[in-house]
């Protein structure tokens, strides 16, 4: 199958990714705890991969293929988790257009490096120069929508004394561990074989993870009137996403790291500026000004520069 088929599929799994998000902004409101609202998000996940499994068990992995299988591999859906935590722990402290204008940032540069040297297993592309144009283009987006979001949907910025930008590098850090995460996860699949096998082994770690720091950290909990305005489609923000990290697993081998990182930011973006222009899924309504705009184009000529060299 041509790469440029699974394109459709991709850009569908961004838009996802980011109605996701804002869902998760919403259950995260209702249920205060931060660690019990991620637990509640993630936890259909694995559900629903485990009886996609139990009903289709076939393919399964045989010894050669789980002992070629690298030991980072199982870590994809920890690796990805990090830049949730670190919106967890962070995004009130730098604001949330910094926040996400340098884990994109990170995202994007990393997987170009990841396809021009061929780490974790991909294969070497080279440099090529046309799409690092793409993804600078990329990167001079993202800042233009990151500060146009900046005074509206930030935090007060309260960092507890410490100064906001000594956390940079952190989220930069986290940034890249999501691209990286990516790759983990296409290998994962590789060795498992079964999809729905390797989906259920890469966010098992995640829920256990968040479900272990709500049991030490069960404090606060939501009041039967923060419960009361959960709507039905709260919970259901982590199966929203998952299709990003479903969509990582079975074609990110088959168009590339940028290509597919790419794909996936540009839709998710373009989908949040939508998303706040329009106050959609209970989001504060944001109108989508020359700033945006101009950010979503300088995107999509990025990616397209990343897709088609």
């Amino acid at each position: 199958m041509t790469a440029a088929l699974l394109y459709p599929f991709i850009i569908v799994a961004g838009v996802l990714q980011a109605l996701g998000n804002s869902m998760n902004a919403q259950l995260r409101g209702r249920m205060v705890n931060p660690w019990l609202a991620a637990t509640v998000s993630f936890a259909p996940i694995v559900f629903v991969f485990t009886t996609l499994f139990l009903m289709m068990p076939t393919p399964l992995p045989g010894l050669d293929t789980l002992g070629g299988m690298p030991w980072y591999a199982p870590l994809g859906g920890l690796a990805g988790a990090v830049a949730v935590f670190g919106g967890l722990a962070f995004v009130d402290k730098v604001g949330a257009g910094p926040f996400n204008g340098l884990t994109i940032t990170a995202n994007i540069l990393t997987s170009l490096a990841l396809d021009a040297f061929g780490l974790f297993g991909l294969q070497p592309a080279g440099f090529k120069p046309m799409p690092w144009l793409g993804g600078l283009l990329m990167v001079a987006g993202i800042v233009l929508i990151a500060r146009a979001s900046s005074g509206k949907d930030d935090g007060d910025g309260d960092g507890h004394g410490l100064d906001p930008k000594l956390l940079y590098p952190f989220i930069l850090g986290a940034g890249a561990l999501q691209a990286i995460g990516v790759v983990w996860n296409a290998q994962l699949r590789g060795a498992l074989v079964n999809p729905w096998l390797a989906a259920t082994v890469s966010f098992l770690p995640v829920v256990f993870v968040f479900a272990f720091v709500f049991l030490i950290r069960p404090t606060p909990l939501p009041t039967r009137a923060d419960l009361s305005g959960v709507r039905w489609w709260m919970p259901l923000a982590g199966l929203t996403g998952a299709v990003a990290v479903f969509a990582g697993l079975l074609f990110v081998d088959k168009v590339g790291a940028g290509a597919f990182n790419g794909l996936l930011i540009t839709a998710n973006l373009l989908t949040s500026v939508a998303l706040d222009h329009f106050g959609w899924l209970g989001m504060k309504q944001v109108r989508a000004g020359p700033q945006r705009l101009g950010g979503a184009a300088l995107m999509a000529a990025g990616i397209v520069f990343i897709s088609l060299f």
